[in-house]
């Protein structure tokens, strides 16, 4: 004889789910910020994504940091050293005399006894060949020290990232826009790790462009001011005009990123029903704006970033040409400041484009910063605590006074009181949207109460158990998830492939003759399992919950897709397979559940 409990709910689950806001929707930008109003944070905005980047590395990459700055240091001397040789160097090729009356290269001469002038340039040639191609290699061995480390922070976010989704409860997850998630786990990371990778080459270009311009003002200082003065008033103009478009179009992109996964998961989703529904163009369009407006977005950004570097080189040169002129129109002859005007080119060679290069950089990080603050958010979230203290299930289930909501004063259920025997075949019926599957994930622990407790054996679940109770568990919803793989892999599902194992859950599930007749267990399911009906999608989910022989088997609507002889026949199977478990059904038809010992009926109404 059925046993029938009804279970009276304050608002129903569907109601109070649309009430929810997306937690993700909230941007912050850091505790630093609070009390400050919107215009204000904006000015602040870069140097807040600055601290966050320095929060998210661990006390490892801090000590790499100080040695890759150790190993920018010496790459600057270098550059700066490279450059400054070639004065002395040209002035003494072009008056070889001078190496006998310059008091620091005769003392050279003199010191390793060099038979002549000839053989003394001869040296310094050699050495200066052997230095630039040390200079070379260096800087190749710094590129990819920095590339590593680069490389390394971005699998270490992409990894914690990940590990953060995982660590969702299930009740955040629900809520939580899933094309956004994947996006954060791989773009957003991929644009942290470009963007503290633009940080190591601004901070290695400042200590060179540093370098090099004290050079510059040790060699000519009104010269060098002049230039100074005339680059820096391009480069402020040239900042305030671009820098505002790179910012608008780094945001721009994130939502246009967003959109493009949110088309794509939407198209391939479901592509049954897009064939059915006919609608490929109108998808196509969509897809072909977004793609547009992705394109001119990078298309501007990319343009943007060489304007700069064409307009200081061409201001650059065009003043040392102009110089040059100068001096050949006043005094008529160049050579006296030929060694100077080489050095300068040659400064100037290198300066302009690090100039370039530290405006480029300077928006790149701009361009990305919204993505520091997006995993920084995301790696803040507080996720779920675990435990794995052992759970005995003996005797029974029990909630106790047990209240949950969605949202605050928004309760679904309300002091529920319910006792489940261990073995028992208890039904959740009730209309759709009432809370039964709510009811059920409380029990099983996917949902935590927010009032009274879930017991076993008269021991409430906690965050230290909880882990080990849902391992007793084995779930079968309505739609069965299955990934483009073999049987053995979706049975598995991430754990370890015992092939007795599953060949046994497969044999409980009735699906094992059948897929003998094609690979056994190595048979491919094709993507969302494509290649099977809907009664054999079933049986893999049954061989699925049933494959680490939990104590607990739950079906949510698990056959309500099904034609009635199928589902007679995969609920017979069921039923065998849990004879000896805690079976908990989740059902709208009464063939469904006619085996069940006790019936609880779930019924929503209104709170007061």
């Amino acid at each position: 004889m059925q046993k029938h409990i009804t279970v009276n709910l304050p608002i129903s689950e569907e109601e109070s789910k649309r009430r929810v806001p997306n937690a993700f929707d909230k941007k912050i930008l850091g505790e630093y910020v609070e009390d400050k109003d919107e215009n204000e944070i904006k000015k602040y905005k870069f140097l807040i994504s600055l601290k966050k980047l320095w929060r998210l590395t661990n006390r490892r990459d801090k000590l790499q940091l100080i040695g890759i700055f150790l190993l920018t240091i010496f790459l600057s001397i270098m550059e700066t050293f490279g450059i400054s040789v070639i004065m002395p160097f040209i002035t003494l090729a072009a008056s070889p005399q001078r190496i006998l009356t310059n008091k620091y290269a005769h003392a050279v001469y003199e010191f390793f006894d060099f038979s002549s002038t000839t053989h003394f340039m001869v040296t310094f040639s050699v050495i200066l060949i052997l230095f630039y191609i040390f200079r070379a290699a260096y800087h190749v061995m710094y590129s990819y020290v920095t590339n590593t480390f680069s490389f390394r922070k971005y699998h270490n976010f992409a990894l914690r990232l990940f590990g953060k989704s995982l660590e969702l409860t299930y009740l955040k997850f629900t809520f939580t826009n899933k094309d956004r998630l994947r996006q954060v786990v791989t773009g957003e990371a991929q644009n942290t790790a470009s963007f503290l990778q633009a940080v190591l080459s601004f901070l290695s270009d400042i200590l060179t462009a540093l370098f090099l311009y004290s050079l510059l003002l040790v060699t000519n200082w009104k010269m060098t001011l002049i230039l100074t003065l005339i680059l820096a008033v391009k480069v402020l103009i040239i900042s305030k005009v671009l820098n505002k478009i790179i910012v608008d179009q780094g945001q721009k992109r994130t939502k246009y990123d967003q959109t493009f996964l949110g088309l794509l998961s939407r198209s391939f989703g479901n592509f049954k029903l897009t064939k059915l529904r006919g609608n490929q163009d109108e998808l196509y369009q969509i897809f072909s704006e977004t793609s547009l407006k992705r394109g001119k977005s990078s298309i501007l950004v990319s343009t943007l970033s060489v304007t700069p570097r064409m307009l200081l080189e061409t201001v650059g040169f065009s003043l040392l040409i102009a110089s040059v002129a100068y001096i050949l129109i006043r005094y008529n002859d160049a050579s006296a400041v030929l060694p100077i005007i080489s050095m300068y080119a040659l400064a100037l060679y290198r300066l302009l484009p690090i100039i370039t290069n530290l405006l480029s950089k300077y928006q790149s990080m701009l361009y990305q910063q919204n993505s520091v603050n997006i995993v920084y958010e995301a790696l803040h979230e507080v996720g779920e605590e675990k435990g794995y203290e052992p759970v005995e299930f003996e005797k029974d289930i029990e909630l106790k006074d047990v209240d949950f909501s969605y949202i605050v004063d928004k309760p679904v259920l309300q002091k529920i009181n319910l006792t489940i025997k261990k073995g028992q075949k208890v039904a959740f019926v009730g209309p759709s949207g009432a809370g039964k599957s709510t009811l059920v994930d409380l029990i099983i622990g996917v949902y935590h109460p927010k009032g009274g407790n879930v017991c076993i054996d008269g021991k409430p679940l906690t965050p230290a158990n909880l882990d080990s109770w849902r391992r007793k568990v084995g779930y079968i919803p309505q739609q069965i998830f299955l990934y483009d793989g073999t049987v053995a892999a979706n049975i598995a599902f991430g754990e370890v492939e015992d092939e007795d194992k599953i060949i046994e859950a497969c044999k409980k599930a009735n699906i094992y003759d059948f897929l003998v007749e094609h690979k056994g267990i190595k048979t491919t399911v094709g993507d969302g399992g494509v290649r099977l009906s809907g009664g054999q999608l079933q049986r893999i989910g049954i061989a699925r919950a049933l494959y680490n022989d939990p104590e607990i088997l739950v079906l949510d609507e698990a056959t309500s897709a099904l034609d009635n002889d199928t589902e007679a026949r995969i609920m017979e199977e069921i039923y065998k397979s849990s004879e000896n478990k805690t079976l908990l059904v989740i059902a709208h038809r009464l063939s469904t559940i006619e085996r069940c010992d006790t019936r609880v009926e779930v019924k929503a109404c209104k709170s007061s």
